[in-house]
């Protein structure tokens, strides 16, 4: 569990740990609908999604990042 001391300290936490759709995309280096069908498969799993928006946890992209990546090394 997490415990913030200020307002400012959850904000910084916030900023450094989750991400938004766009940033997920850019990260991944994939297209919005990938990253539905991730989200649709249960590969990636939002913290929030308001509809128009979803966050993730920035260890979460980049960690399907890396299973991505792991599974095309495999079948090359």
């Amino acid at each position: 569990m997490y415990t913030f001391n200020s307002k400012e300290e959850l904000a910084e936490w916030i900023s450094r740990e989750l991400i938004g759709t766009n940033e997920a995309m850019e990260i991944m280096d994939c297209s919005r609908q990938n990253i539905h069908l991730f989200v649709k498969n249960g590969k990636l799993v939002p913290v929030k999604d308001s509809g128009k928006e979803r966050l993730f946890f920035r260890s979460d992209v980049l960690k399907r990042k890396e299973e991505a990546s792991l599974y095309h090394r495999k079948n090359q």
